[in-house]
């Protein structure tokens, strides 16, 4: 790729918004070290990381910040609430804007929106809130099925469930962190995952990275310990197929509304169809995350990747 020049003033006061107050502060806080560390390399000497908390609005008004980059996950900073403040105080932000971010945290939502376009491929699914009967919900499902909380992230209080007797334990592992469960058909085949990335106003997608986990399937251990799991880039894929996932996550960010930055995941079903199972709008910037590896085998270095996402800020205005 040509060499990533700078939109942003590089004496402008940046705030890194990491931590935050979901289950996934401290992956974020790895994020924000990192994308911290990049901007300090890439020039922009004013950038300062910011712990987000209750009282982040009243930090962000009296730090005097010009941009904000976003490098927090899960609630509160990866659904639109952060965006939401950014936006009433009129500082441009990377990353999806406060509608994208609100319908993409929540896997119902985001499937009832991918669901819209007949070129996105999804899992069958059941969508279960409190008080639902769960055996008549999940009725027309097959086994084994994936059991997961709609609106959390790094695969928490997910459980696959191999048999329906296991199904209402797996499911009160999920309601403990969000009342609202989805219900998918596990997809025998391999998970593989895409960038989308916004360069020069067009949407492109990075190398596809194929992820063989060590554990039965790609869980939190599998995706933050180092060696748990098999990261292959490019995916084995044949060019056809390689094509035709790249296509389908350009188009999945796009039907989403996203802007400037998104990680596409899919599973490559043995049927040979690539269903799309969900999309971050805030993908992890960690030593071991995903988005950087892709970014990498294309000769896209991290700081490279910093400058393209930071390139993004105010998009959304």
């Amino acid at each position: 790729m040509a060499e990533i020049s700078s939109k942003i003033n590089k004496e402008a006061k940046i705030a890194v918004l990491c931590g935050g107050m979901s289950s996934e502060a401290e992956v974020s806080r790895r994020s924000g070290k990192n994308c911290f560390n990049a901007l300090q390399r890439l020039g922009y000497k004013n950038s300062e990381i910011v712990e987000v908390d209750k009282n982040i609005a009243q930090k962000l008004k009296d730090g005097n910040y010009e941009y904000a980059y976003n490098a927090l996950h899960g609630k509160y900073g990866e659904d639109g609430c952060v965006q939401g403040i950014l936006e009433i105080l009129g500082i441009p932000y990377t990353g999806c804007g406060v509608m994208s971010s609100a319908v993409c945290m929540n896997k119902e939502y985001t499937k009832k929106v991918l669901s819209t376009c007949k070129d996105i491929p999804l899992a069958k699914s059941a969508f279960v809130r409190k008080g639902d009967n769960l055996e008549e919900k999940t009725a027309g499902l097959k086994f084994p099925v994936i059991t997961k909380p709609v609106s959390e992230g790094s695969s928490f209080g997910m459980t696959k469930v191999n048999t329906r007797e296991e199904l209402q334990s797996a499911y009160e592992e999920a309601v403990k962190y969000n009342d609202d469960v989805l219900i998918e058909e596990f997809i025998d085949g391999f998970f593989v995952t895409v960038g989308v990335l916004e360069k020069d106003g067009k949407n492109f997608a990075t190398e596809i990275l194929e992820i063989r986990p060590k554990n039965e399937w790609y869980d939190f251990e599998a995706k933050y310990t180092a060696g748990m799991s098999e990261f292959i880039i490019p995916a084995r894929l044949s060019e056809e197929m390689t094509k035709k996932v790249k296509e389908i996550s350009v188009k999945a960010h796009e039907v989403a509304g996203c802007r400037g930055v998104s990680r596409v995941d899919l599973m490559i079903g043995n049927d040979g169809i690539p269903y799309v199972i969900e999309i971050n709008t805030s993908p992890g910037m960690t030593d071991t995350s995903d988005l950087p590896a892709q970014c990498k085998v294309m000769g896209i270095s991290y700081d490279d990747l910093v400058q393209i996402i930071l390139n993004g800020a105010g998009l959304n205005k």
